[in-house]
């Protein structure tokens, strides 16, 4: 699998990635996640690419997965407040959000996540409290539940990760 910065090309396609993404989700017992909200909007897509932010996983020439990532300092304005917990580094971090996969490749969620971390050494992540199966691959991946966060989109509290090289 190769990662690359998505383009507009791949609009469409990432589209239907998060259309299969958030199917996957009810399916598994987390359907507020993305469900109720249609989420990702796609101006937040069209938003994502244009600052070249938004990335996409290559399989045999098949855009296959996508996710955010971005990095720098307080990167992340809704993990200044952390409830329950801390963050364990204070430096420079990175961040990834809106991963998701088509369904049609294993290993595409530890891929993406893998490419960011090595990108900084320094990795945050968050995910909804029924999101078992990202829970899953964030502690297979060796992060640590640092606490709650919350989003601007919904009220739902979202576990804290974080992972430090």
């Amino acid at each position: 699998m190769q990662i690359r910065k998505a383009t507009e090309a791949d609009f469409d396609r990432i589209m239907e990635i998060y259309t299969a993404a958030r199917s996957f989700m009810a399916e598994h017992g987390n359907p507020n996640q993305w469900g109720p909200t249609n989420w990702p909007p796609e101006e937040l897509v069209h938003n994502d690419i244009a600052a070249g932010k938004s990335y996409v996983c290559d399989s045999a020439g098949r855009v296959v997965g996508v996710f955010y990532f971005d990095q720098g300092e307080s990167v992340e304005p809704t993990y200044v407040h952390i409830e329950d917990g801390s963050w364990i580094g204070d430096d420079c971090y990175g961040v990834v959000h809106r991963v998701a996969s088509d369904g049609s490749t294993r290993g595409v969620g530890s891929a993406c996540i893998e490419w960011a971390f090595a990108q900084c050494g320094h990795l945050r992540i968050d995910t909804h409290g029924d999101n078992k199966v990202m829970q899953g691959l964030l502690d297979k991946l060796g992060f640590t539940h640092c606490g709650t966060i919350y989003v601007e989109e919904d009220d739902y509290p979202r576990l804290a990760y974080e992972k430090v090289g």
